[in-house]
């Protein structure tokens, strides 16, 4: 959702990239948001920033609550507005989320801060539209899960990670998914605790990418976020500075 000098718009507006991982990280998403819901005494606002295809943000929003999908891909957003959705076109980058601040209870942020050039302002403005007290769901590809261990041990490219947006080299797979940045959980966490917020907990998910045969190894491995495919983190922002 930063665009730089262009190349990663014309990216993500190619029909040929995907806008969703699937319906499984649709479920993880609305699983993850009725956790923190469960919590909550009065309607929240909810913001699925970088919603795709809007696939997660339509079931978030069956929960009953005020819940916005934000891209800046109008090819992602045609596609969302075949789901009835409350859409906005908008990045990270200057000048930023067209959000108050302070106005949102609930951010979703999945699968998007790898394909960011400058992940600092974009989680600067995810710190700013929350609300003090509000919670910020984050999940990203793991750059140390098992297999990208073995992988790299054997000199072979980590899977998730990219060299190029014309091409997939070094690494199995064939599509392009236009990863800019990598994080470990440890990376991840530090990263987000320097930006404001506190890191609650931290999760791991398996990935579709496993191969069928690898799946229970995949699964069992998430009860170790450090070395399982997918981070799943819930942060906060504090309520005081």
């Amino acid at each position: 959702m930063t665009t730089g000098d262009g190349t990663l718009q014309r990216f993500y507006e190619d029909p040929g990239v995907p806008l969703s991982s699937g319906a499984g990280r649709a479920r993880r998403q609305l699983r993850m948001v009725e956790a923190v819901l469960a919590e909550a005494d009065h309607p929240q606002v909810i913001v699925d920033v970088g919603c795709g295809d809007g696939a997660a943000t339509r079931l978030v929003r069956r929960l009953g609550h005020t819940v916005v999908g934000v891209d800046w891909s109008m090819t992602a957003l045609r596609t969302a507005r075949r789901h009835d959705l409350l859409l906005i076109r908008g990045g990270l980058d200057a000048p930023g989320l067209p959000l108050a601040d302070g106005s949102v209870d609930l951010v979703i942020f999945s699968e998007v801060i790898e394909h960011l050039v400058d992940t600092d302002s974009a989680v600067d403005e995810l710190h700013r539209v929350l609300r003090p007290g509000g919670r910020l769901l984050l999940s990203t590809p793991n750059l140390a899960a098992w297999y990208n261990r073995g992988l790299l041990a054997l000199g072979v490219q980590p899977i998730f990670s990219e060299v190029s947006m014309r091409g997939v080299y070094g690494r199995p797979g064939h599509q392009v998914a236009g990863h800019l940045r990598m994080f470990t959980k440890r990376a991840l966490t530090e990263f987000l605790t320097a930006r404001g917020f506190v890191c609650e907990h931290v999760d791991g998910a398996p990935s579709h990418v496993v191969p069928g045969v690898l799946r229970p190894l995949d699964r069992l491995l998430c009860r170790w976020p450090s070395a399982a495919s997918i981070l799943l983190v819930q942060a906060r922002r504090p309520d005081r500075p």
